[in-house]
């Protein structure tokens, strides 16, 4: 086990609500692990088991009930500027061009340098979309509006990048290309990675951990390890060993070929 400080750390974590008729439903319940610097951590489990909920509490848009999340020791409340998050549809501003949209984070912070222009362009690049800085959003494909997207998360340079199943609307052949951008751009950044799919074969491809999330009131189940070689290609999805793992999870989650 690393003696590191973790990038996140997940402490006791429960989130209660009262409904529409007075009572109080806990969608979250005593979650607790630790994210390292770097590491990819897939996250899966059934529909409403928390996972969206839990990604919002980390990303600081909701107040967690119970426990504590810290991010680099701090609370998350102070720790803002380290987070970026990637939604399930890319929510793009569509009378803003590429450049404009993944610029817009550093605009609220009045932080437009002509450095962080040439970063953008940079990023636009990485993603694969070199020459469409000057492109609308309607004149792309869902494929392309989600790199636009993860290009815009990236501008600030954030430590920690959350993703709740930003490739969930796309075609089969379109997500094994974004699966195979996203390893490349996550092994160039070094970021830590918090990633919600309701695959479980991509939740194996993609994580260096994958946390299974029980049924409600959600918690963390099983944290296991993926022991599949970098870079990962699409014929690793071949081997006995990932074979075992998505076995392994699908047993954990109690559906098999209910998530695929």
């Amino acid at each position: 086990m690393s003696t590191t400080q973790p990038v996140i750390d997940i402490k006791n974590v429960g989130m209660t609500y009262k409904s529409r008729e007075g009572g109080e439903v806990t969608v979250l319940d005593n979650c607790d692990f630790s994210v390292q610097r770097g590491e990819f951590i897939s996250i899966v489990g059934q529909s409403g088991s928390g996972k969206t909920t839990l990604l919002r509490i980390i990303a600081g848009l909701l107040e967690n009930t119970q426990g504590e999340v810290l991010v680099k020791g701090n609370p998350v409340a102070d720790s803002l500027r380290e987070l970026a998050m990637v939604f399930q549809n890319p929510v793009l501003l569509p009378w803003r061009n590429n450049l404009a949209n993944i610029l817009l984070p550093m605009e609220f912070r009045k932080a437009v340098t002509p450095e962080v222009r040439k970063y953008a362009q940079h990023l636009l690049d990485m993603v694969g979309l070199s020459g469409s800085e000057k492109r609308y959003s309607y004149e792309l494909s869902g494929g392309m509006q989600q790199r636009v997207s993860i290009a815009r998360a990236l501008v600030s340079r954030p430590e920690i990048l959350l993703m709740d199943e930003p490739f969930g609307a796309l075609d089969a052949m379109t997500r094994d290309t974004m699966n195979i951008e996203l390893q490349r751009i996550w092994k160039e950044t070094n970021q830590s990675v918090l990633f919600i799919t309701h695959s479980i074969s991509e939740a194996v491809w993609l994580g260096d951990r994958v946390l299974v999330i029980g049924d409600r009131p959600g918690r963390v189940i099983a944290d296991i390890k993926i022991d599949i070689p970098r870079m990962r290609t699409k014929e690793s999805r071949f081997t006995p060993d990932f074979a075992n793992y998505v076995s392994e999870i699908e047993t954990l989650i109690g559906a098999p070929g209910a998530i695929s």
